[in-house]
Order: C-alpha cells, then structure tokens, then sequence
C-alpha cells in the first residue's frame, strides 16, 4: 500500500505538470529533434564548441528565467524540488516559453516515469486520490506511439553501435582513400622557344592514397599516408602549367608519402610534427578556395595556391595559434633533405623554408593571409626557363612576401587572389640579386548547377623574373609577359565521386612573346573517388 501511495503521489506532481506545460505546447510544433538541436547547437557556439547537455538542478531558484509569478511555477517547483523530474540548461535557464514536440514531450514524460518507478522503489509517501492515476496512465495511453517510437529508435542505434564496434578497423584509426584520374593533353600549340612539344600524346594516369587517420586521445592526429602516382604533366619546356598532382618521379609502387603527427600545446595552440611529405598547407591556411590539394579545386599548381609557398616542402615542424576567432599565427620550418647526413644537409644545415604568416578571418566567408618566407638553396619561384634545378651549383637565399585573400559574396560568388614577391640572393661564386613576381585574380561559383558543385576561374602570371643581376647563375630578366588563364567545373556526381573538365590557357610559354614561341592550351579531365 506504501508504493502505491507514493506512486500516486509522484504521478500528481507529474500530471499538474505535464499538464501545465502541455497546455500551450501545441501552438507551434516542431519536428523531431528540431528546435532542441538548435538551441544546443548555438549554446556549443558560445562554449567555444563544447558540447552542450542538459543537467538536472536541485532547485528552482537556479533557474535565472522563471519567477515565482509565472502560471507554472509551483508545477515546476515540485518536479525540481520534490521528484528531480526536470533539467535545465548550462547557463541556468529553463526556457519554458519555447514550444515543444510530441516527441520531445514523449521523452520528457518518459524520464518522468522513470523517476516514479524510483519513488516506488523508496516506497515513503502518502496516498493520493485515484483521479491522478487514471489522469496520468491516460497520459500513457495517448503517447504510447511516441513512447514506442523512441524506444524504437533507441534500439536501432544500440543494434547499429554494436554492428560499428564488432566491424570497425581500428578502435583508434579510421581507413581513409582517394583515387585521382586524369586524362590530360596539349591540345593546342606546337612550337615553345622555336623547339617543338616533345611528346605530345593524350595520357591517362592516376594518383592513388591510402589515408591511416589516428588519434590517441581525441585531440591529437596521426596521418600515415601510403601513394602510388604515375601522372605527369603535359612536357611544354616550361614547368608553367604544371599538373599539381602530377608526380615528378612517376610511379605505379606504393610507398610512405606523408606521415605527422598534430597535437594541442594549449587550448589555442596547436603543433605538428611531419616526419616526411610536409607541404604549406600542412603549416597554414593558404587563403585560396581552389587549394583542394588538386583532387579538387584548382588542376594547375599555379591555380592552387600562391607560388611562393612552393619553397615549402619536406621534414619539419608547424605550429599555429589562434587569438580569438578571427586571428591566426602559423609558424613552420620545413627542409627536403633532412635524411641526409651529408655536408650541408640534414635537418638543419642544408636546403629550408621558414615561413610566417597571420591569417585574419573578419567572418567565415572572409580571409586575408599576410606572409612571410625565408629559404636557402630552394629553387628560384619562376616559370622561366631560368629555372634549372641546381643554377649551375650556386646557392641562393630568398626573401618572399605574400598576400592572400578571399571574399565570399553571398552564398554563390567568391572572390579571391593573391601577390607573391620574392627577391633571391646568389650567395656562392659571381654574386647577384633577382626580383620575381607572381599574382592572380580568381572567380569561384559555389553549387553551381548542383550543391556540392564549384566552377573556377583563374587569371594570371607565373612567377617572373622582372629584374636581375644574377646572370652568372643563369638567372635572366624574363623578356615578356605569359599570363596563365584557367577554367574548370567540378561537378558532384556523388558524395564519393566528382569529374572534373578544365582547360589551362598560357598566352606565351617561358614568358616569351616570340614568334617562334606559340600559345599554348592543356586540356585536362580528373575523375576524384573518395572512400
């Protein structure tokens, strides 16, 4: 007889409660897990992107929005204070105006019940009339299917969670991969520097990667990266126009491309070590919407980010701290040869780039990136035929400036571009200086046709080399201007594939308006597979 009265006397607190609350609940309903999301998903916004949950309050007066004159406050008191039936929000709020579902009330009354069944158990309470029980498992009655639908779903997600776990890879690694096709050729132009295009044949190749994605604790990354690639750029004589996904040393063999690890140093600071594979958009944001790291966005290597990141390759260290959400400072060393225990090699007495750059982000659809390179012994930043890959054995150290940006205008047009200077100093044998420039406009349509499609345009030079005292070295003043013009429309096809048409234009190859020296056209299809 004890349980029974306390029952009875739980289900009273529950129905005036229920019943208050219920009795403007259905004047705008909302779908299932609609509003409740909402509200959470702005909360985490607040917290910085911690999760927000519920959390039971043991008393009323915790709840900074309701006061003692609003019409259900003695209903709620008594779930709080007397049964521990109802929660409230981190930041001390209830909010008791804000209407609600079938399905959230279900739930609600559910967790109700359960405290009743709690009550029962403790069996210390006095007896109520039998209109509360009747009133109460009418309320029963009317919600089963809601009752019965999230138990249902409950189920589901249990059966599916125990599928994942007696299935999945790796308790702390997931299996990422990436096929890249491309078909590409030169589709017009036959003579660069009076020298014919040497083979000059369509090519079908394909970049292949096997991402093993690892985390330990939740916060950290582990990225072990197995490649094959046999794509090669169409030979023109100038690396102007460059596949960004082609590979200098093609290859059908599998092997190590990339491996870091990424770290929390602070709450806003973040770390990366790269053992090997190390490019910039390892170390920061390169401000660009084409930088899809060629499996999508922009094909060519000068359409994907600013070419003065270019001096940024190999084994190294990023560090990248934020100040506030709009602010950003990356830090990055990178060297190619840290391997090599030879003279003037290695990690640190041999070939670098050193970068920094703050990268200002006014809103999400807005970004400027200011930054600074510093490189030994790296390859001049030029699509001349100055570009050799030694200069003759002289060492060179660089100085470059970069400005990025990209401005998102509404939610289908952004505009972006991007300036790179870099002076260069002989430092062995007949010294000299050299100056080259590189810049571009871009044009991007998000969703274009389909959501999930991009269209791109891209206009203009490859690094030049405008002035020079380098001759020695083999670096001289490129004569005339190319300019590089670039479309392509990537097109979703599903979540998982995507094709892509583009077509690169450079109206004189080797910045060389020679008459000997024809424009030139490549025209390239990529096929991306994820899975």
């Amino acid at each position: 007889m004890q349980k029974f009265s306390t029952y009875l006397l739980a289900s009273s607190a529950v129905i005036s409660a229920i019943l208050c609350l219920s009795s403007g609940a259905w004047a705008e309903e909302i779908p299932a897990n609609n509003q409740l999301q909402a509200d959470t998903n702005s909360q985490q916004l607040n917290k910085n992107n911690q999760q927000e949950v519920m959390s039971q309050v043991t008393s009323v007066s915790q709840l900074s929005d309701v006061q003692p004159n609003d019409w259900a406050f003695q209903a709620l008191q008594s779930l709080v204070e007397r049964y521990g039936c109802a929660a409230g929000y981190p930041n001390n709020t209830y909010r008791g105006n804000r209407a609600l579902s079938r399905y959230e009330f279900a739930a609600g009354l559910n967790a109700c019940l359960d405290r009743v069944n709690e009550l029962i158990a403790t069996a210390t309470s006095d007896l109520v009339s039998k209109q509360d029980l009747a009133t109460i498992q009418k309320l029963q009655k009317d919600f089963s299917s809601e009752l019965a639908t999230l138990k249902g779903r409950v189920d589901t997600v249990e059966a599916k969670t125990t599928e994942l776990e007696a299935n999945q890879f790796s308790t702390t690694t997931k299996l990422q991969g990436q096929v890249v096709a491309v078909v590409s050729d030169v589709v017009s132009g036959k003579k660069v520097n009076g020298a014919d295009i040497p083979d000059k044949n369509t090519t079908l190749g394909a970049r292949t990667r096997l991402d093993f994605v690892s985390s330990f604790t939740g916060q950290d990354t582990l990225l072990t990266r197995l490649e094959s690639n046999n794509i090669k750029s169409p030979d023109i004589q100038t690396p102007e126009g460059n596949l960004f996904f082609a590979s200098g040393s093609p290859s059908n063999n599998f092997g190590l491309a990339t491996l870091s690890y990424t770290f929390p140093l602070g709450k806003n600071t973040q770390a990366k070590l790269i053992a090997t594979g190390g490019a910039a958009d390892d170390l920061t944001n390169t401000v660009n919407l084409f930088d899809g790291d060629a499996a999508f966005g922009a094909l060519s290597t000068f359409g994907t980010r600013n070419a003065i990141y270019g001096q940024l390759s190999g084994t190294g260290l990023g560090i990248n701290h934020q100040f506030g959400k709009k602010l950003a400072l990356s830090l990055g060393y990178l060297t190619p040869n840290a391997n090599q225990p030879t003279p003037e090699n290695g990690l640190f007495n041999g070939p670098y780039g050193a970068l920094a750059q703050l990268t200002v982000k006014p809103s999400s659809r807005t970004a400027l990136g200011l930054t600074y390179i510093n490189s030994y012994n790296q390859p001049l930043v030029t699509g001349s035929n100055n570009a050799t890959s030694d200069f003759g054995g002289e060492k060179f150290s660089s100085n470059s400036y970069g400005v990025q940006t990209s401005l998102g205008i509404g939610n289908k047009l952004v505009v972006g571009g991007w300036a790179g200077y870099t002076n260069s100093q002989v430092l062995t044998g007949t010294k000299g200086k050299a100056e080259i420039w590189n810049y571009a406009v871009t044009l991007g349509l998000p969703d274009l046709g389909k959501k999930g499609n991009l269209a791109g345009v891209i206009v203009g030079m490859e690094p030049k080399v405008t002035n020079s005292t380098a001759t020695a070295a083999g670096v001289t003043k490129d004569p005339n201007t190319s300019y590089h013009i670039e479309g392509f429309y990537q097109y979703k096809v599903s979540d998982n594939i995507t094709i892509t048409p583009a077509v690169i234009w450079l109206t004189a190859p080797d910045h060389n308006k020679d008459k000997d020296n024809d424009s030139v056209v490549i025209g390239a299809l990529r096929t991306t597979f994820s899975f």
